[in-house]
Order: structure tokens, then sequence, then C-alpha cells
């Protein structure tokens, strides 16, 4: 098979990658005006847009166990559950394809270190001995996380903490954190900007705990990147594209949680059946087309989707009434 032909799995990728995005700005720019009309007067009211909710991953994470203790989900911002069970359903079953394909924050990171390779003729690479401690930042974030939240916190504080004003607007609160950044947020996020030039998806590959549980549960998924020694021919393009910095060419099945699952390497591959996508059965691995792959890691994420708006756990039950006073009150 020639490279050329494999390219299809770039362009479909960046392709998607782009939707999401765009999707992102998008409900986004909504949610501003749902916003806007509560503290400016004289603006039209719009529709808030649940998919807000996927940046409240923390909010997510704590109404799941609230709902696996009482099995109730709570109904202010009950989107960031089903966005966070969608997620993680991702990578426990498609691998950490989240990442690789719908992710915003990675896609923007990508186009970062792809904008820093055309500026400065190549992206950088931190000595292993560095790179290995700083990838420890985000296990060390997401540990403290899953601690406090799924360890510390009983439900009854939770319960407690949801009916609180901040909880009401975390995601006004979230969304002011960048349209009303203070100075240090703002110096953080330039730093993350010049870093991410340099260094492939620096924010990804060392600081995001989001990331790292997704890595972590990805190991479970029966799909995994294998290479078959018999047809490869060490060209090392697997290994030279790969965003993860992985050593694809040195491993026979790619079991990583830092691989993003995009199928970068595979795209690479100018030898026939040497790199794919492969599903684990009782008795081998076999390969499977990558189109599977993208469809079926599109199915799973939709389909938690799907199921919250059938059963009417999507829109947030918060009254416009309270939204008023809330917002009122922030100004």
């Amino acid at each position: 098979m020639k490279i050329s032909q494999k390219t299809y799995l770039r362009k479909i990728r960046y392709a998607v990658q782009l939707w999401f995005l765009l999707f992102c700005i998008y409900i986004g720019y909504r949610f501003f005006q749902f916003v806007l009309h509560f503290e400016n007067s004289g603006q039209p009211f719009v529709q808030r847009p649940p998919s807000v909710e996927g940046f409240l991953p923390i909010a997510g994470f704590m109404s799941l166990k609230y709902f696996i203790f009482t099995g109730i989900i709570e109904p202010i911002h009950p989107a960031a559950m089903i966005l966070f069970v969608a997620i993680v359903a991702t990578s426990l079953f498609i691998k950490k394809g989240f990442c690789g394909w719908i992710c915003p924050v990675g896609t923007v990171s990508q186009y970062l270190w792809m904008a820093g390779r055309r500026l400065f003729g190549r992206n950088f690479i931190i000595k292993k001995e560095i790179d290995i401690p700083l990838r420890a930042i985000k296990y060390i974030i997401m540990a403290l996380f899953l601690i406090l939240i799924g360890i510390a916190m009983a439900p009854n504080m939770m319960i407690l903490f949801f009916i609180t004003d901040y909880y009401k607007i975390v995601d006004v609160r979230t969304m002011k954190f960048f349209t009303e950044m203070s100075r240090t947020t703002a110096v953080v996020l330039s730093v993350l900007f010049v870093l991410s030039l340099f260094y492939k998806n620096f924010w990804c590959r060392y600081l995001c705990p989001y990331g790292a549980l997704l890595g972590l549960v990805s190991i479970l998924s029966p799909l995994k990147i294998k290479r078959n020694k018999e047809h490869c021919i060490h060209c090392r393009r697997c290994s030279e594209n790969c965003p993860s910095l992985i050593e694809v060419e040195k491993k026979t099945t790619i079991s990583s949680p830092e691989c993003y699952g995009c199928l970068t390497c595979v795209s690479y591959c100018p030898s026939e059946k040497a790199l794919g996508i492969t599903l684990k059965t009782n008795e081998s691995r076999i390969f499977i087309r990558p189109a599977f792959y993208i469809i079926s890691l599109l199915i799973v994420f939709y389909l938690f989707i799907g199921i919250g708006k059938f059963t009417g756990h999507w829109e947030s039950k918060l009254p416009y009434g309270e939204y008023k006073r809330l917002l009122t009150i922030q100004k």
C-alpha cells in the first residue's frame, strides 16, 4: 500500500477534529449570548446549550459518584455527567479516541505544535530524565481529584455542594475564567502557548489530568495498535510521526496510556499490513478497518448523549428566574 493511499486517515481525522472544534466554539458563543442576556438588559434570550457542560469534568465526576450511590442524576448540570460517562466509555471501548479525535483542547494543541514545526523547522523533545517526571504531574493531579472526590467526599456532602449558588453557575464561572482572566491566568496561558509551539501536545502530555484518567482506562480497551513484524520494513515513519512520541517501530502492541488512538502511525506506514488497529478476541488479535474504528468511536460517544436526551437528563433544570438572580449578583 502506498503512503498516499493512507493519507485519507489523517484527512478524516483533521476533518473530525475541526468539526468538534468549530462546534465547541459555536456552543461557547451561544452560551456567552445566554449569559449576556441576564447581565445586560435588552439582550435577546438565547437557549443555553447543554453541551457546554463538557467543560465541567469535575462536576461530571461528582455527579457520577452521586448517581452510583443514590441512583439520582443531579438536575442542575446533568449533561456534565452524561458527557463524562460518554468520554470515559470511548476510552474503555475505543481506546483513547476522545483525545485523538474529539477533544478541542487536544486539537488546538496539535495546531500549535504543527505551527511551531513550520516556524522552527522541527519540534523539540525533552530528555527522558526530565520527560518522565514531568509526565507524572498529570497523574498526581488526577490522583488528587480521585482521592478528594472519589474517596473523601461523601454523597451527603455532595448534595450540600450541589445546592450552593457557586455550583449552580459553575459553568458561567468557568467561562469568565477565560473571558475575564486575571493577569496570572494570562501569563500561565501564554507560557503554555509558547511551550506548545516547541513541544508536541505539551498540555496533554504533561498537565492534563483528564487525559491521564482516560489513558489509564484505555489500557483495558480491546482495541490496540499492533505492528506485524513480518511486514515491517523498519522505516521508522510511525515513530517519527507519532504525536505521543511512542517508539511504535520497536513495539509489537501499543498498550501505552499515552497513545491517542489517532492512527497517525498507521497513516504514515508505507508497508501493507505492517501496522493497524486490532481487536482482541478470545484467541488472538485481528486487524480491523480504520473506518470501523472511527465510526465506532463516534457511535459510542453519541450513544450516551442520545441516552441522556431520551431519558430527560440533558437539559439543566435550573429555572430562568434563578439564573436571573444569580447572574445579577455576579455583575
